[in-house]
């Protein structure tokens, strides 16, 4: 395990001035906060946190990120607070640790729902500071190195998070040696069987052929030697996961697949990046198809080469990477290449993304999605971890980025929404093609659009990409609205006719805020789509009543749980507190305890005089409608609208014991109306049915606080 002076031994190598009491600091209290805890292998588990941090100077990281490593499972392991953090390292670093605790508790592999929620936080946590993602990686990356220590279950759950979320956000992030060891690692785990066979075939083939790496790599040399060009060259065989997933994507068997060995070459400039792709191709067959610029069409993540496979020694292709050696730096670091730092100093590579604004490219595409449209959401994030891209022409010359398997339907909406729902047909390259095609890169393509054309339904299956699917789904859903909004009419008419009712625009109107909809529109929208029934939407205003004999019945002369040997107790008639509500007792001399519901006004004047106050609280089960309730309700002064009140009442088994007028005109009254309930889920249920008549305008509860005892 490294001690303080060699962790800032690997500092001081980019970072001569780094802050040695700071590290140190945050040594000493990882350390005592970690003391006593072990690991799954029996180490002192302050070697995991040391680790990451040495993991993190690997890539010049500032002082920063590298207490927040040492420091990063001291809150969610520790007696640590956040506080603690703040007050010995400063809120800059708090906030980081904070960070990477709250992905910590991210559960990215749960149910869709959840897993799309914990997407958005993820995302957001990036967005406030690119550091805390990065720290998480090397968190993962060590983990996984040392995952033989845990359980197989726990193994398989890690692994398949690894690849399925870290190494591809590795990979969308720049950080490519991460995220093929990342998969490497996982592979491991997931599939050892075919891992341990690509490894068997790999050592036949070099036993057959002998180790081509070191000729090839020779070969490129002279040839960029007698050219005249200084470059560094290097070359590697393919990492197993890379070289099956190949085999998976072609369906070749190991012995047909040709590019399993890359070379690299790092140059001056990029004038010889281009030179030295020609002293290539001159002296190897270049294979067609399979050339790629990055250096005049980078990636969205500041990644910039140029790839071609060439048809090398005895015939085997092999793909060449050609960079400077800024390119190399953001290639092998990847967004972390905007803190490194080299001599002291933050690094200026013009090749860095802006994290900013890397991020924010990220999340632009999920703005069009809808919180709850769940899948769609995971959609957008995948593709823009999990896909290459392809880079598109249009006729005037503008560069359009998509992801791998795009089609010309995904091109119109990624110019316009506009474009996408006139979207008719596509020419590519001058060739009229299906909008099914896949497009690939450098094509030109040009868009054919109609006015009167309207998305249709076989498009959902034909487009790829998130913001082309929401447009798609969103115009569908408008268009078949108002037929949904009219066969929900139809329905709940029914519906409420089967109970002896009218679905009036006022009950429907209620029933859409029990139910949590916008209006009256979206209710009969999701019953004609058959996302709500309409019998939903005649229980939100008349619910059934629940079955008494499953609910144990309450004494009424023992409601109320709390009372002293002795002492009686009534209810206050200034906020009249009913079973379900929290209530507060008031001791009055001579007259006992009086309840009041705890958010009564009169409790105001009582604040000064503690001694009073009783703790209470209602018994659990099904207490007996009697405890009388005041609803001031206006209604329209019609032939039986009283009477259907009334009536209204009855229905909820709930009885009227007083009834006043408070106010008559000669289009309203003002009544006020006791009425008997059980609890508060009953008095709910009253109200919600006299508040959907149409001729109620307006219902509220009655406080008086003359009624005070």
């Amino acid at each position: 395990m490294l001690d303080a002076t060699d962790l800032i031994d690997l500092i001081r190598v980019y970072n001569p001035n780094t802050n040695e009491a700071l590290i140190k600091a945050a040594y000493v209290f990882g350390g005592k906060m970690h003391e006593g805890q072990k690991r799954h292998s029996g180490d002192p588990y302050f070697s995991h946190p040391i680790e990451v941090a040495a993991l993190l100077t690997e890539q010049q990281l500032d002082d920063a990120t590298i207490v927040t490593a040492l420091l990063h499972d001291t809150v969610e392991d520790t007696r640590a607070s956040y506080a603690d953090v703040a007050e010995q390292f400063g809120t800059e670093i708090a906030e980081l640790v904070d960070g990477v605790t709250k992905l910590t508790n991210l559960q990215l592999s749960s149910t869709e729902t959840k897993q799309s929620e914990n997407f958005r936080k993820l995302f957001m946590a990036m967005s406030k500071d690119l550091r805390v993602i990065l720290v998480k990686l090397a968190d993962r990356l060590h983990n996984m190195r040392t995952i033989r220590h845990m359980t197989p279950e726990k193994q398989v759950q890690k692994a398949r998070e690894t690849m399925d979320i870290y190494a591809p956000l590795a990979g969308r992030m720049g950080m490519h040696w991460m995220r093929e060891e990342l998969e490497d690692l996982a592979f491991r785990v997931l599939n050892p069987d075919a891992r341990a066979s690509i490894i068997r075939r790999f050592i036949t083939l070099q036993k057959e052929t002998g180790n081509v790496v070191p000729k090839i790599t020779e070969d490129i040399r002279t040839a960029l030697f007698t050219a005249g060009i200084e470059a560094r060259v290097s070359g590697r065989a393919k990492k197993p996961y890379s070289i099956w997933r190949k085999m998976e994507e072609k369906k070749q068997g190991f012995s047909r697949l040709s590019d399993i060995y890359g070379f690299r070459v790092i140059c001056a400039t990029e004038d010889e990046c281009y030179r030295v792709l020609g002293v290539i191709h001159r002296r190897w067959s270049s294979v067609p198809g399979r050339f790629k610029d990055y250096v005049s069409q980078p990636k969205t993540n500041g990644y910039r080469s140029i790839h071609t496979t060439v048809s090398g020694r005895d015939g085997k292709r092999v793909e060449v990477q050609i960079r400077t050696k800024q390119m190399h730096e953001v290639a092998e670091t990847g967004v972390a290449a905007h803190w490194a730092y080299r001599d002291g100093q933050r690094v200026q590579n013009p090749f860095a993304v802006d994290p900013s604004k890397w991020v924010q490219q990220l999340t632009d595409r999920f703005g069009t999605v809808e919180d709850e449209d769940h899948d769609e959401f995971l959609e957008h994030v995948k593709l823009e971890m999990y896909s290459d891209q392809v880079f598109c022409f249009s006729p005037k010359g503008d560069v359009i980025k998509l992801p791998r398997g795009a089609t010309p339907l995904d091109y119109a909406y990624a110019i316009h929404t506009r474009i996408g729902h006139r979207c008719v047909g596509a020419k590519v390259d001058g060739l009229r093609v299906p909008l099914w095609t896949r497009l690939r890169n450098g094509q030109s393509v040009e868009i054919i659009t109609a006015e009167g054309q309207r998305p249709q339904p076989t498009w959902m299956d034909i487009a790829i990409t998130g913001r082309a699917k929401a447009a798609i789904r969103k115009s569908l859903k408008e268009e078949h609205r108002d037929r949904f909004i009219k066969l929900g009419r139809e329905l709940t008419r029914a519906a409420f006719e089967h109970v002896g009712k009218k679905a009036t625009d006022k009950a429907l109107a209620t029933a859409a805020k029990e139910l949590s909809l916008q209006d009256a529109a979206q209710l009969l929208e999701f019953v004609g789509s058959t996302e709500i029934s309409a019998r939903e939407v005649v229980q939100a205003i008349y619910p059934d009543l629940a079955d008494p004999s499953q609910v144990p019945r309450i004494d009424p002369n023992r409601a109320v749980a709390g009372l002293s040997k002795g002492m009686t107790v009534k209810r206050a008639g200034c906020c009249q507190p009913v079973p379900g509500e929290r209530i507060v007792g008031i001791r009055h001399s001579g007259e006992g305890v009086f309840l009041h519901a705890i958010a009564c006004e009169a409790l105001v004047a009582l604040d000064d005089q503690p001694d009073r106050w009783v703790d209470l609280h209602w018994h659990e089960g099904l207490h007996p409608a009697g405890s009388a309730v005041t609803l001031n309700a206006t209604i329209t002064n019609g032939t039986g609208v009283l009477g259907r009140i009334c009536t209204l009442i009855g229905e909820q088994k709930a009885n009227i014991s007083d009834l006043h007028f408070i106010d008559r005109k000669p289009d309203y009254f003002r009544i006020l109306v006791d009425v008997n309930v059980r609890d508060l889920e009953h008095l709910h249920g009253v109200m919600t049915a006299i508040d959907a008549d149409t001729d109620v305008a307006s219902l509220e509860r009655h406080r008086d606080l003359n009624r005070a005892p």
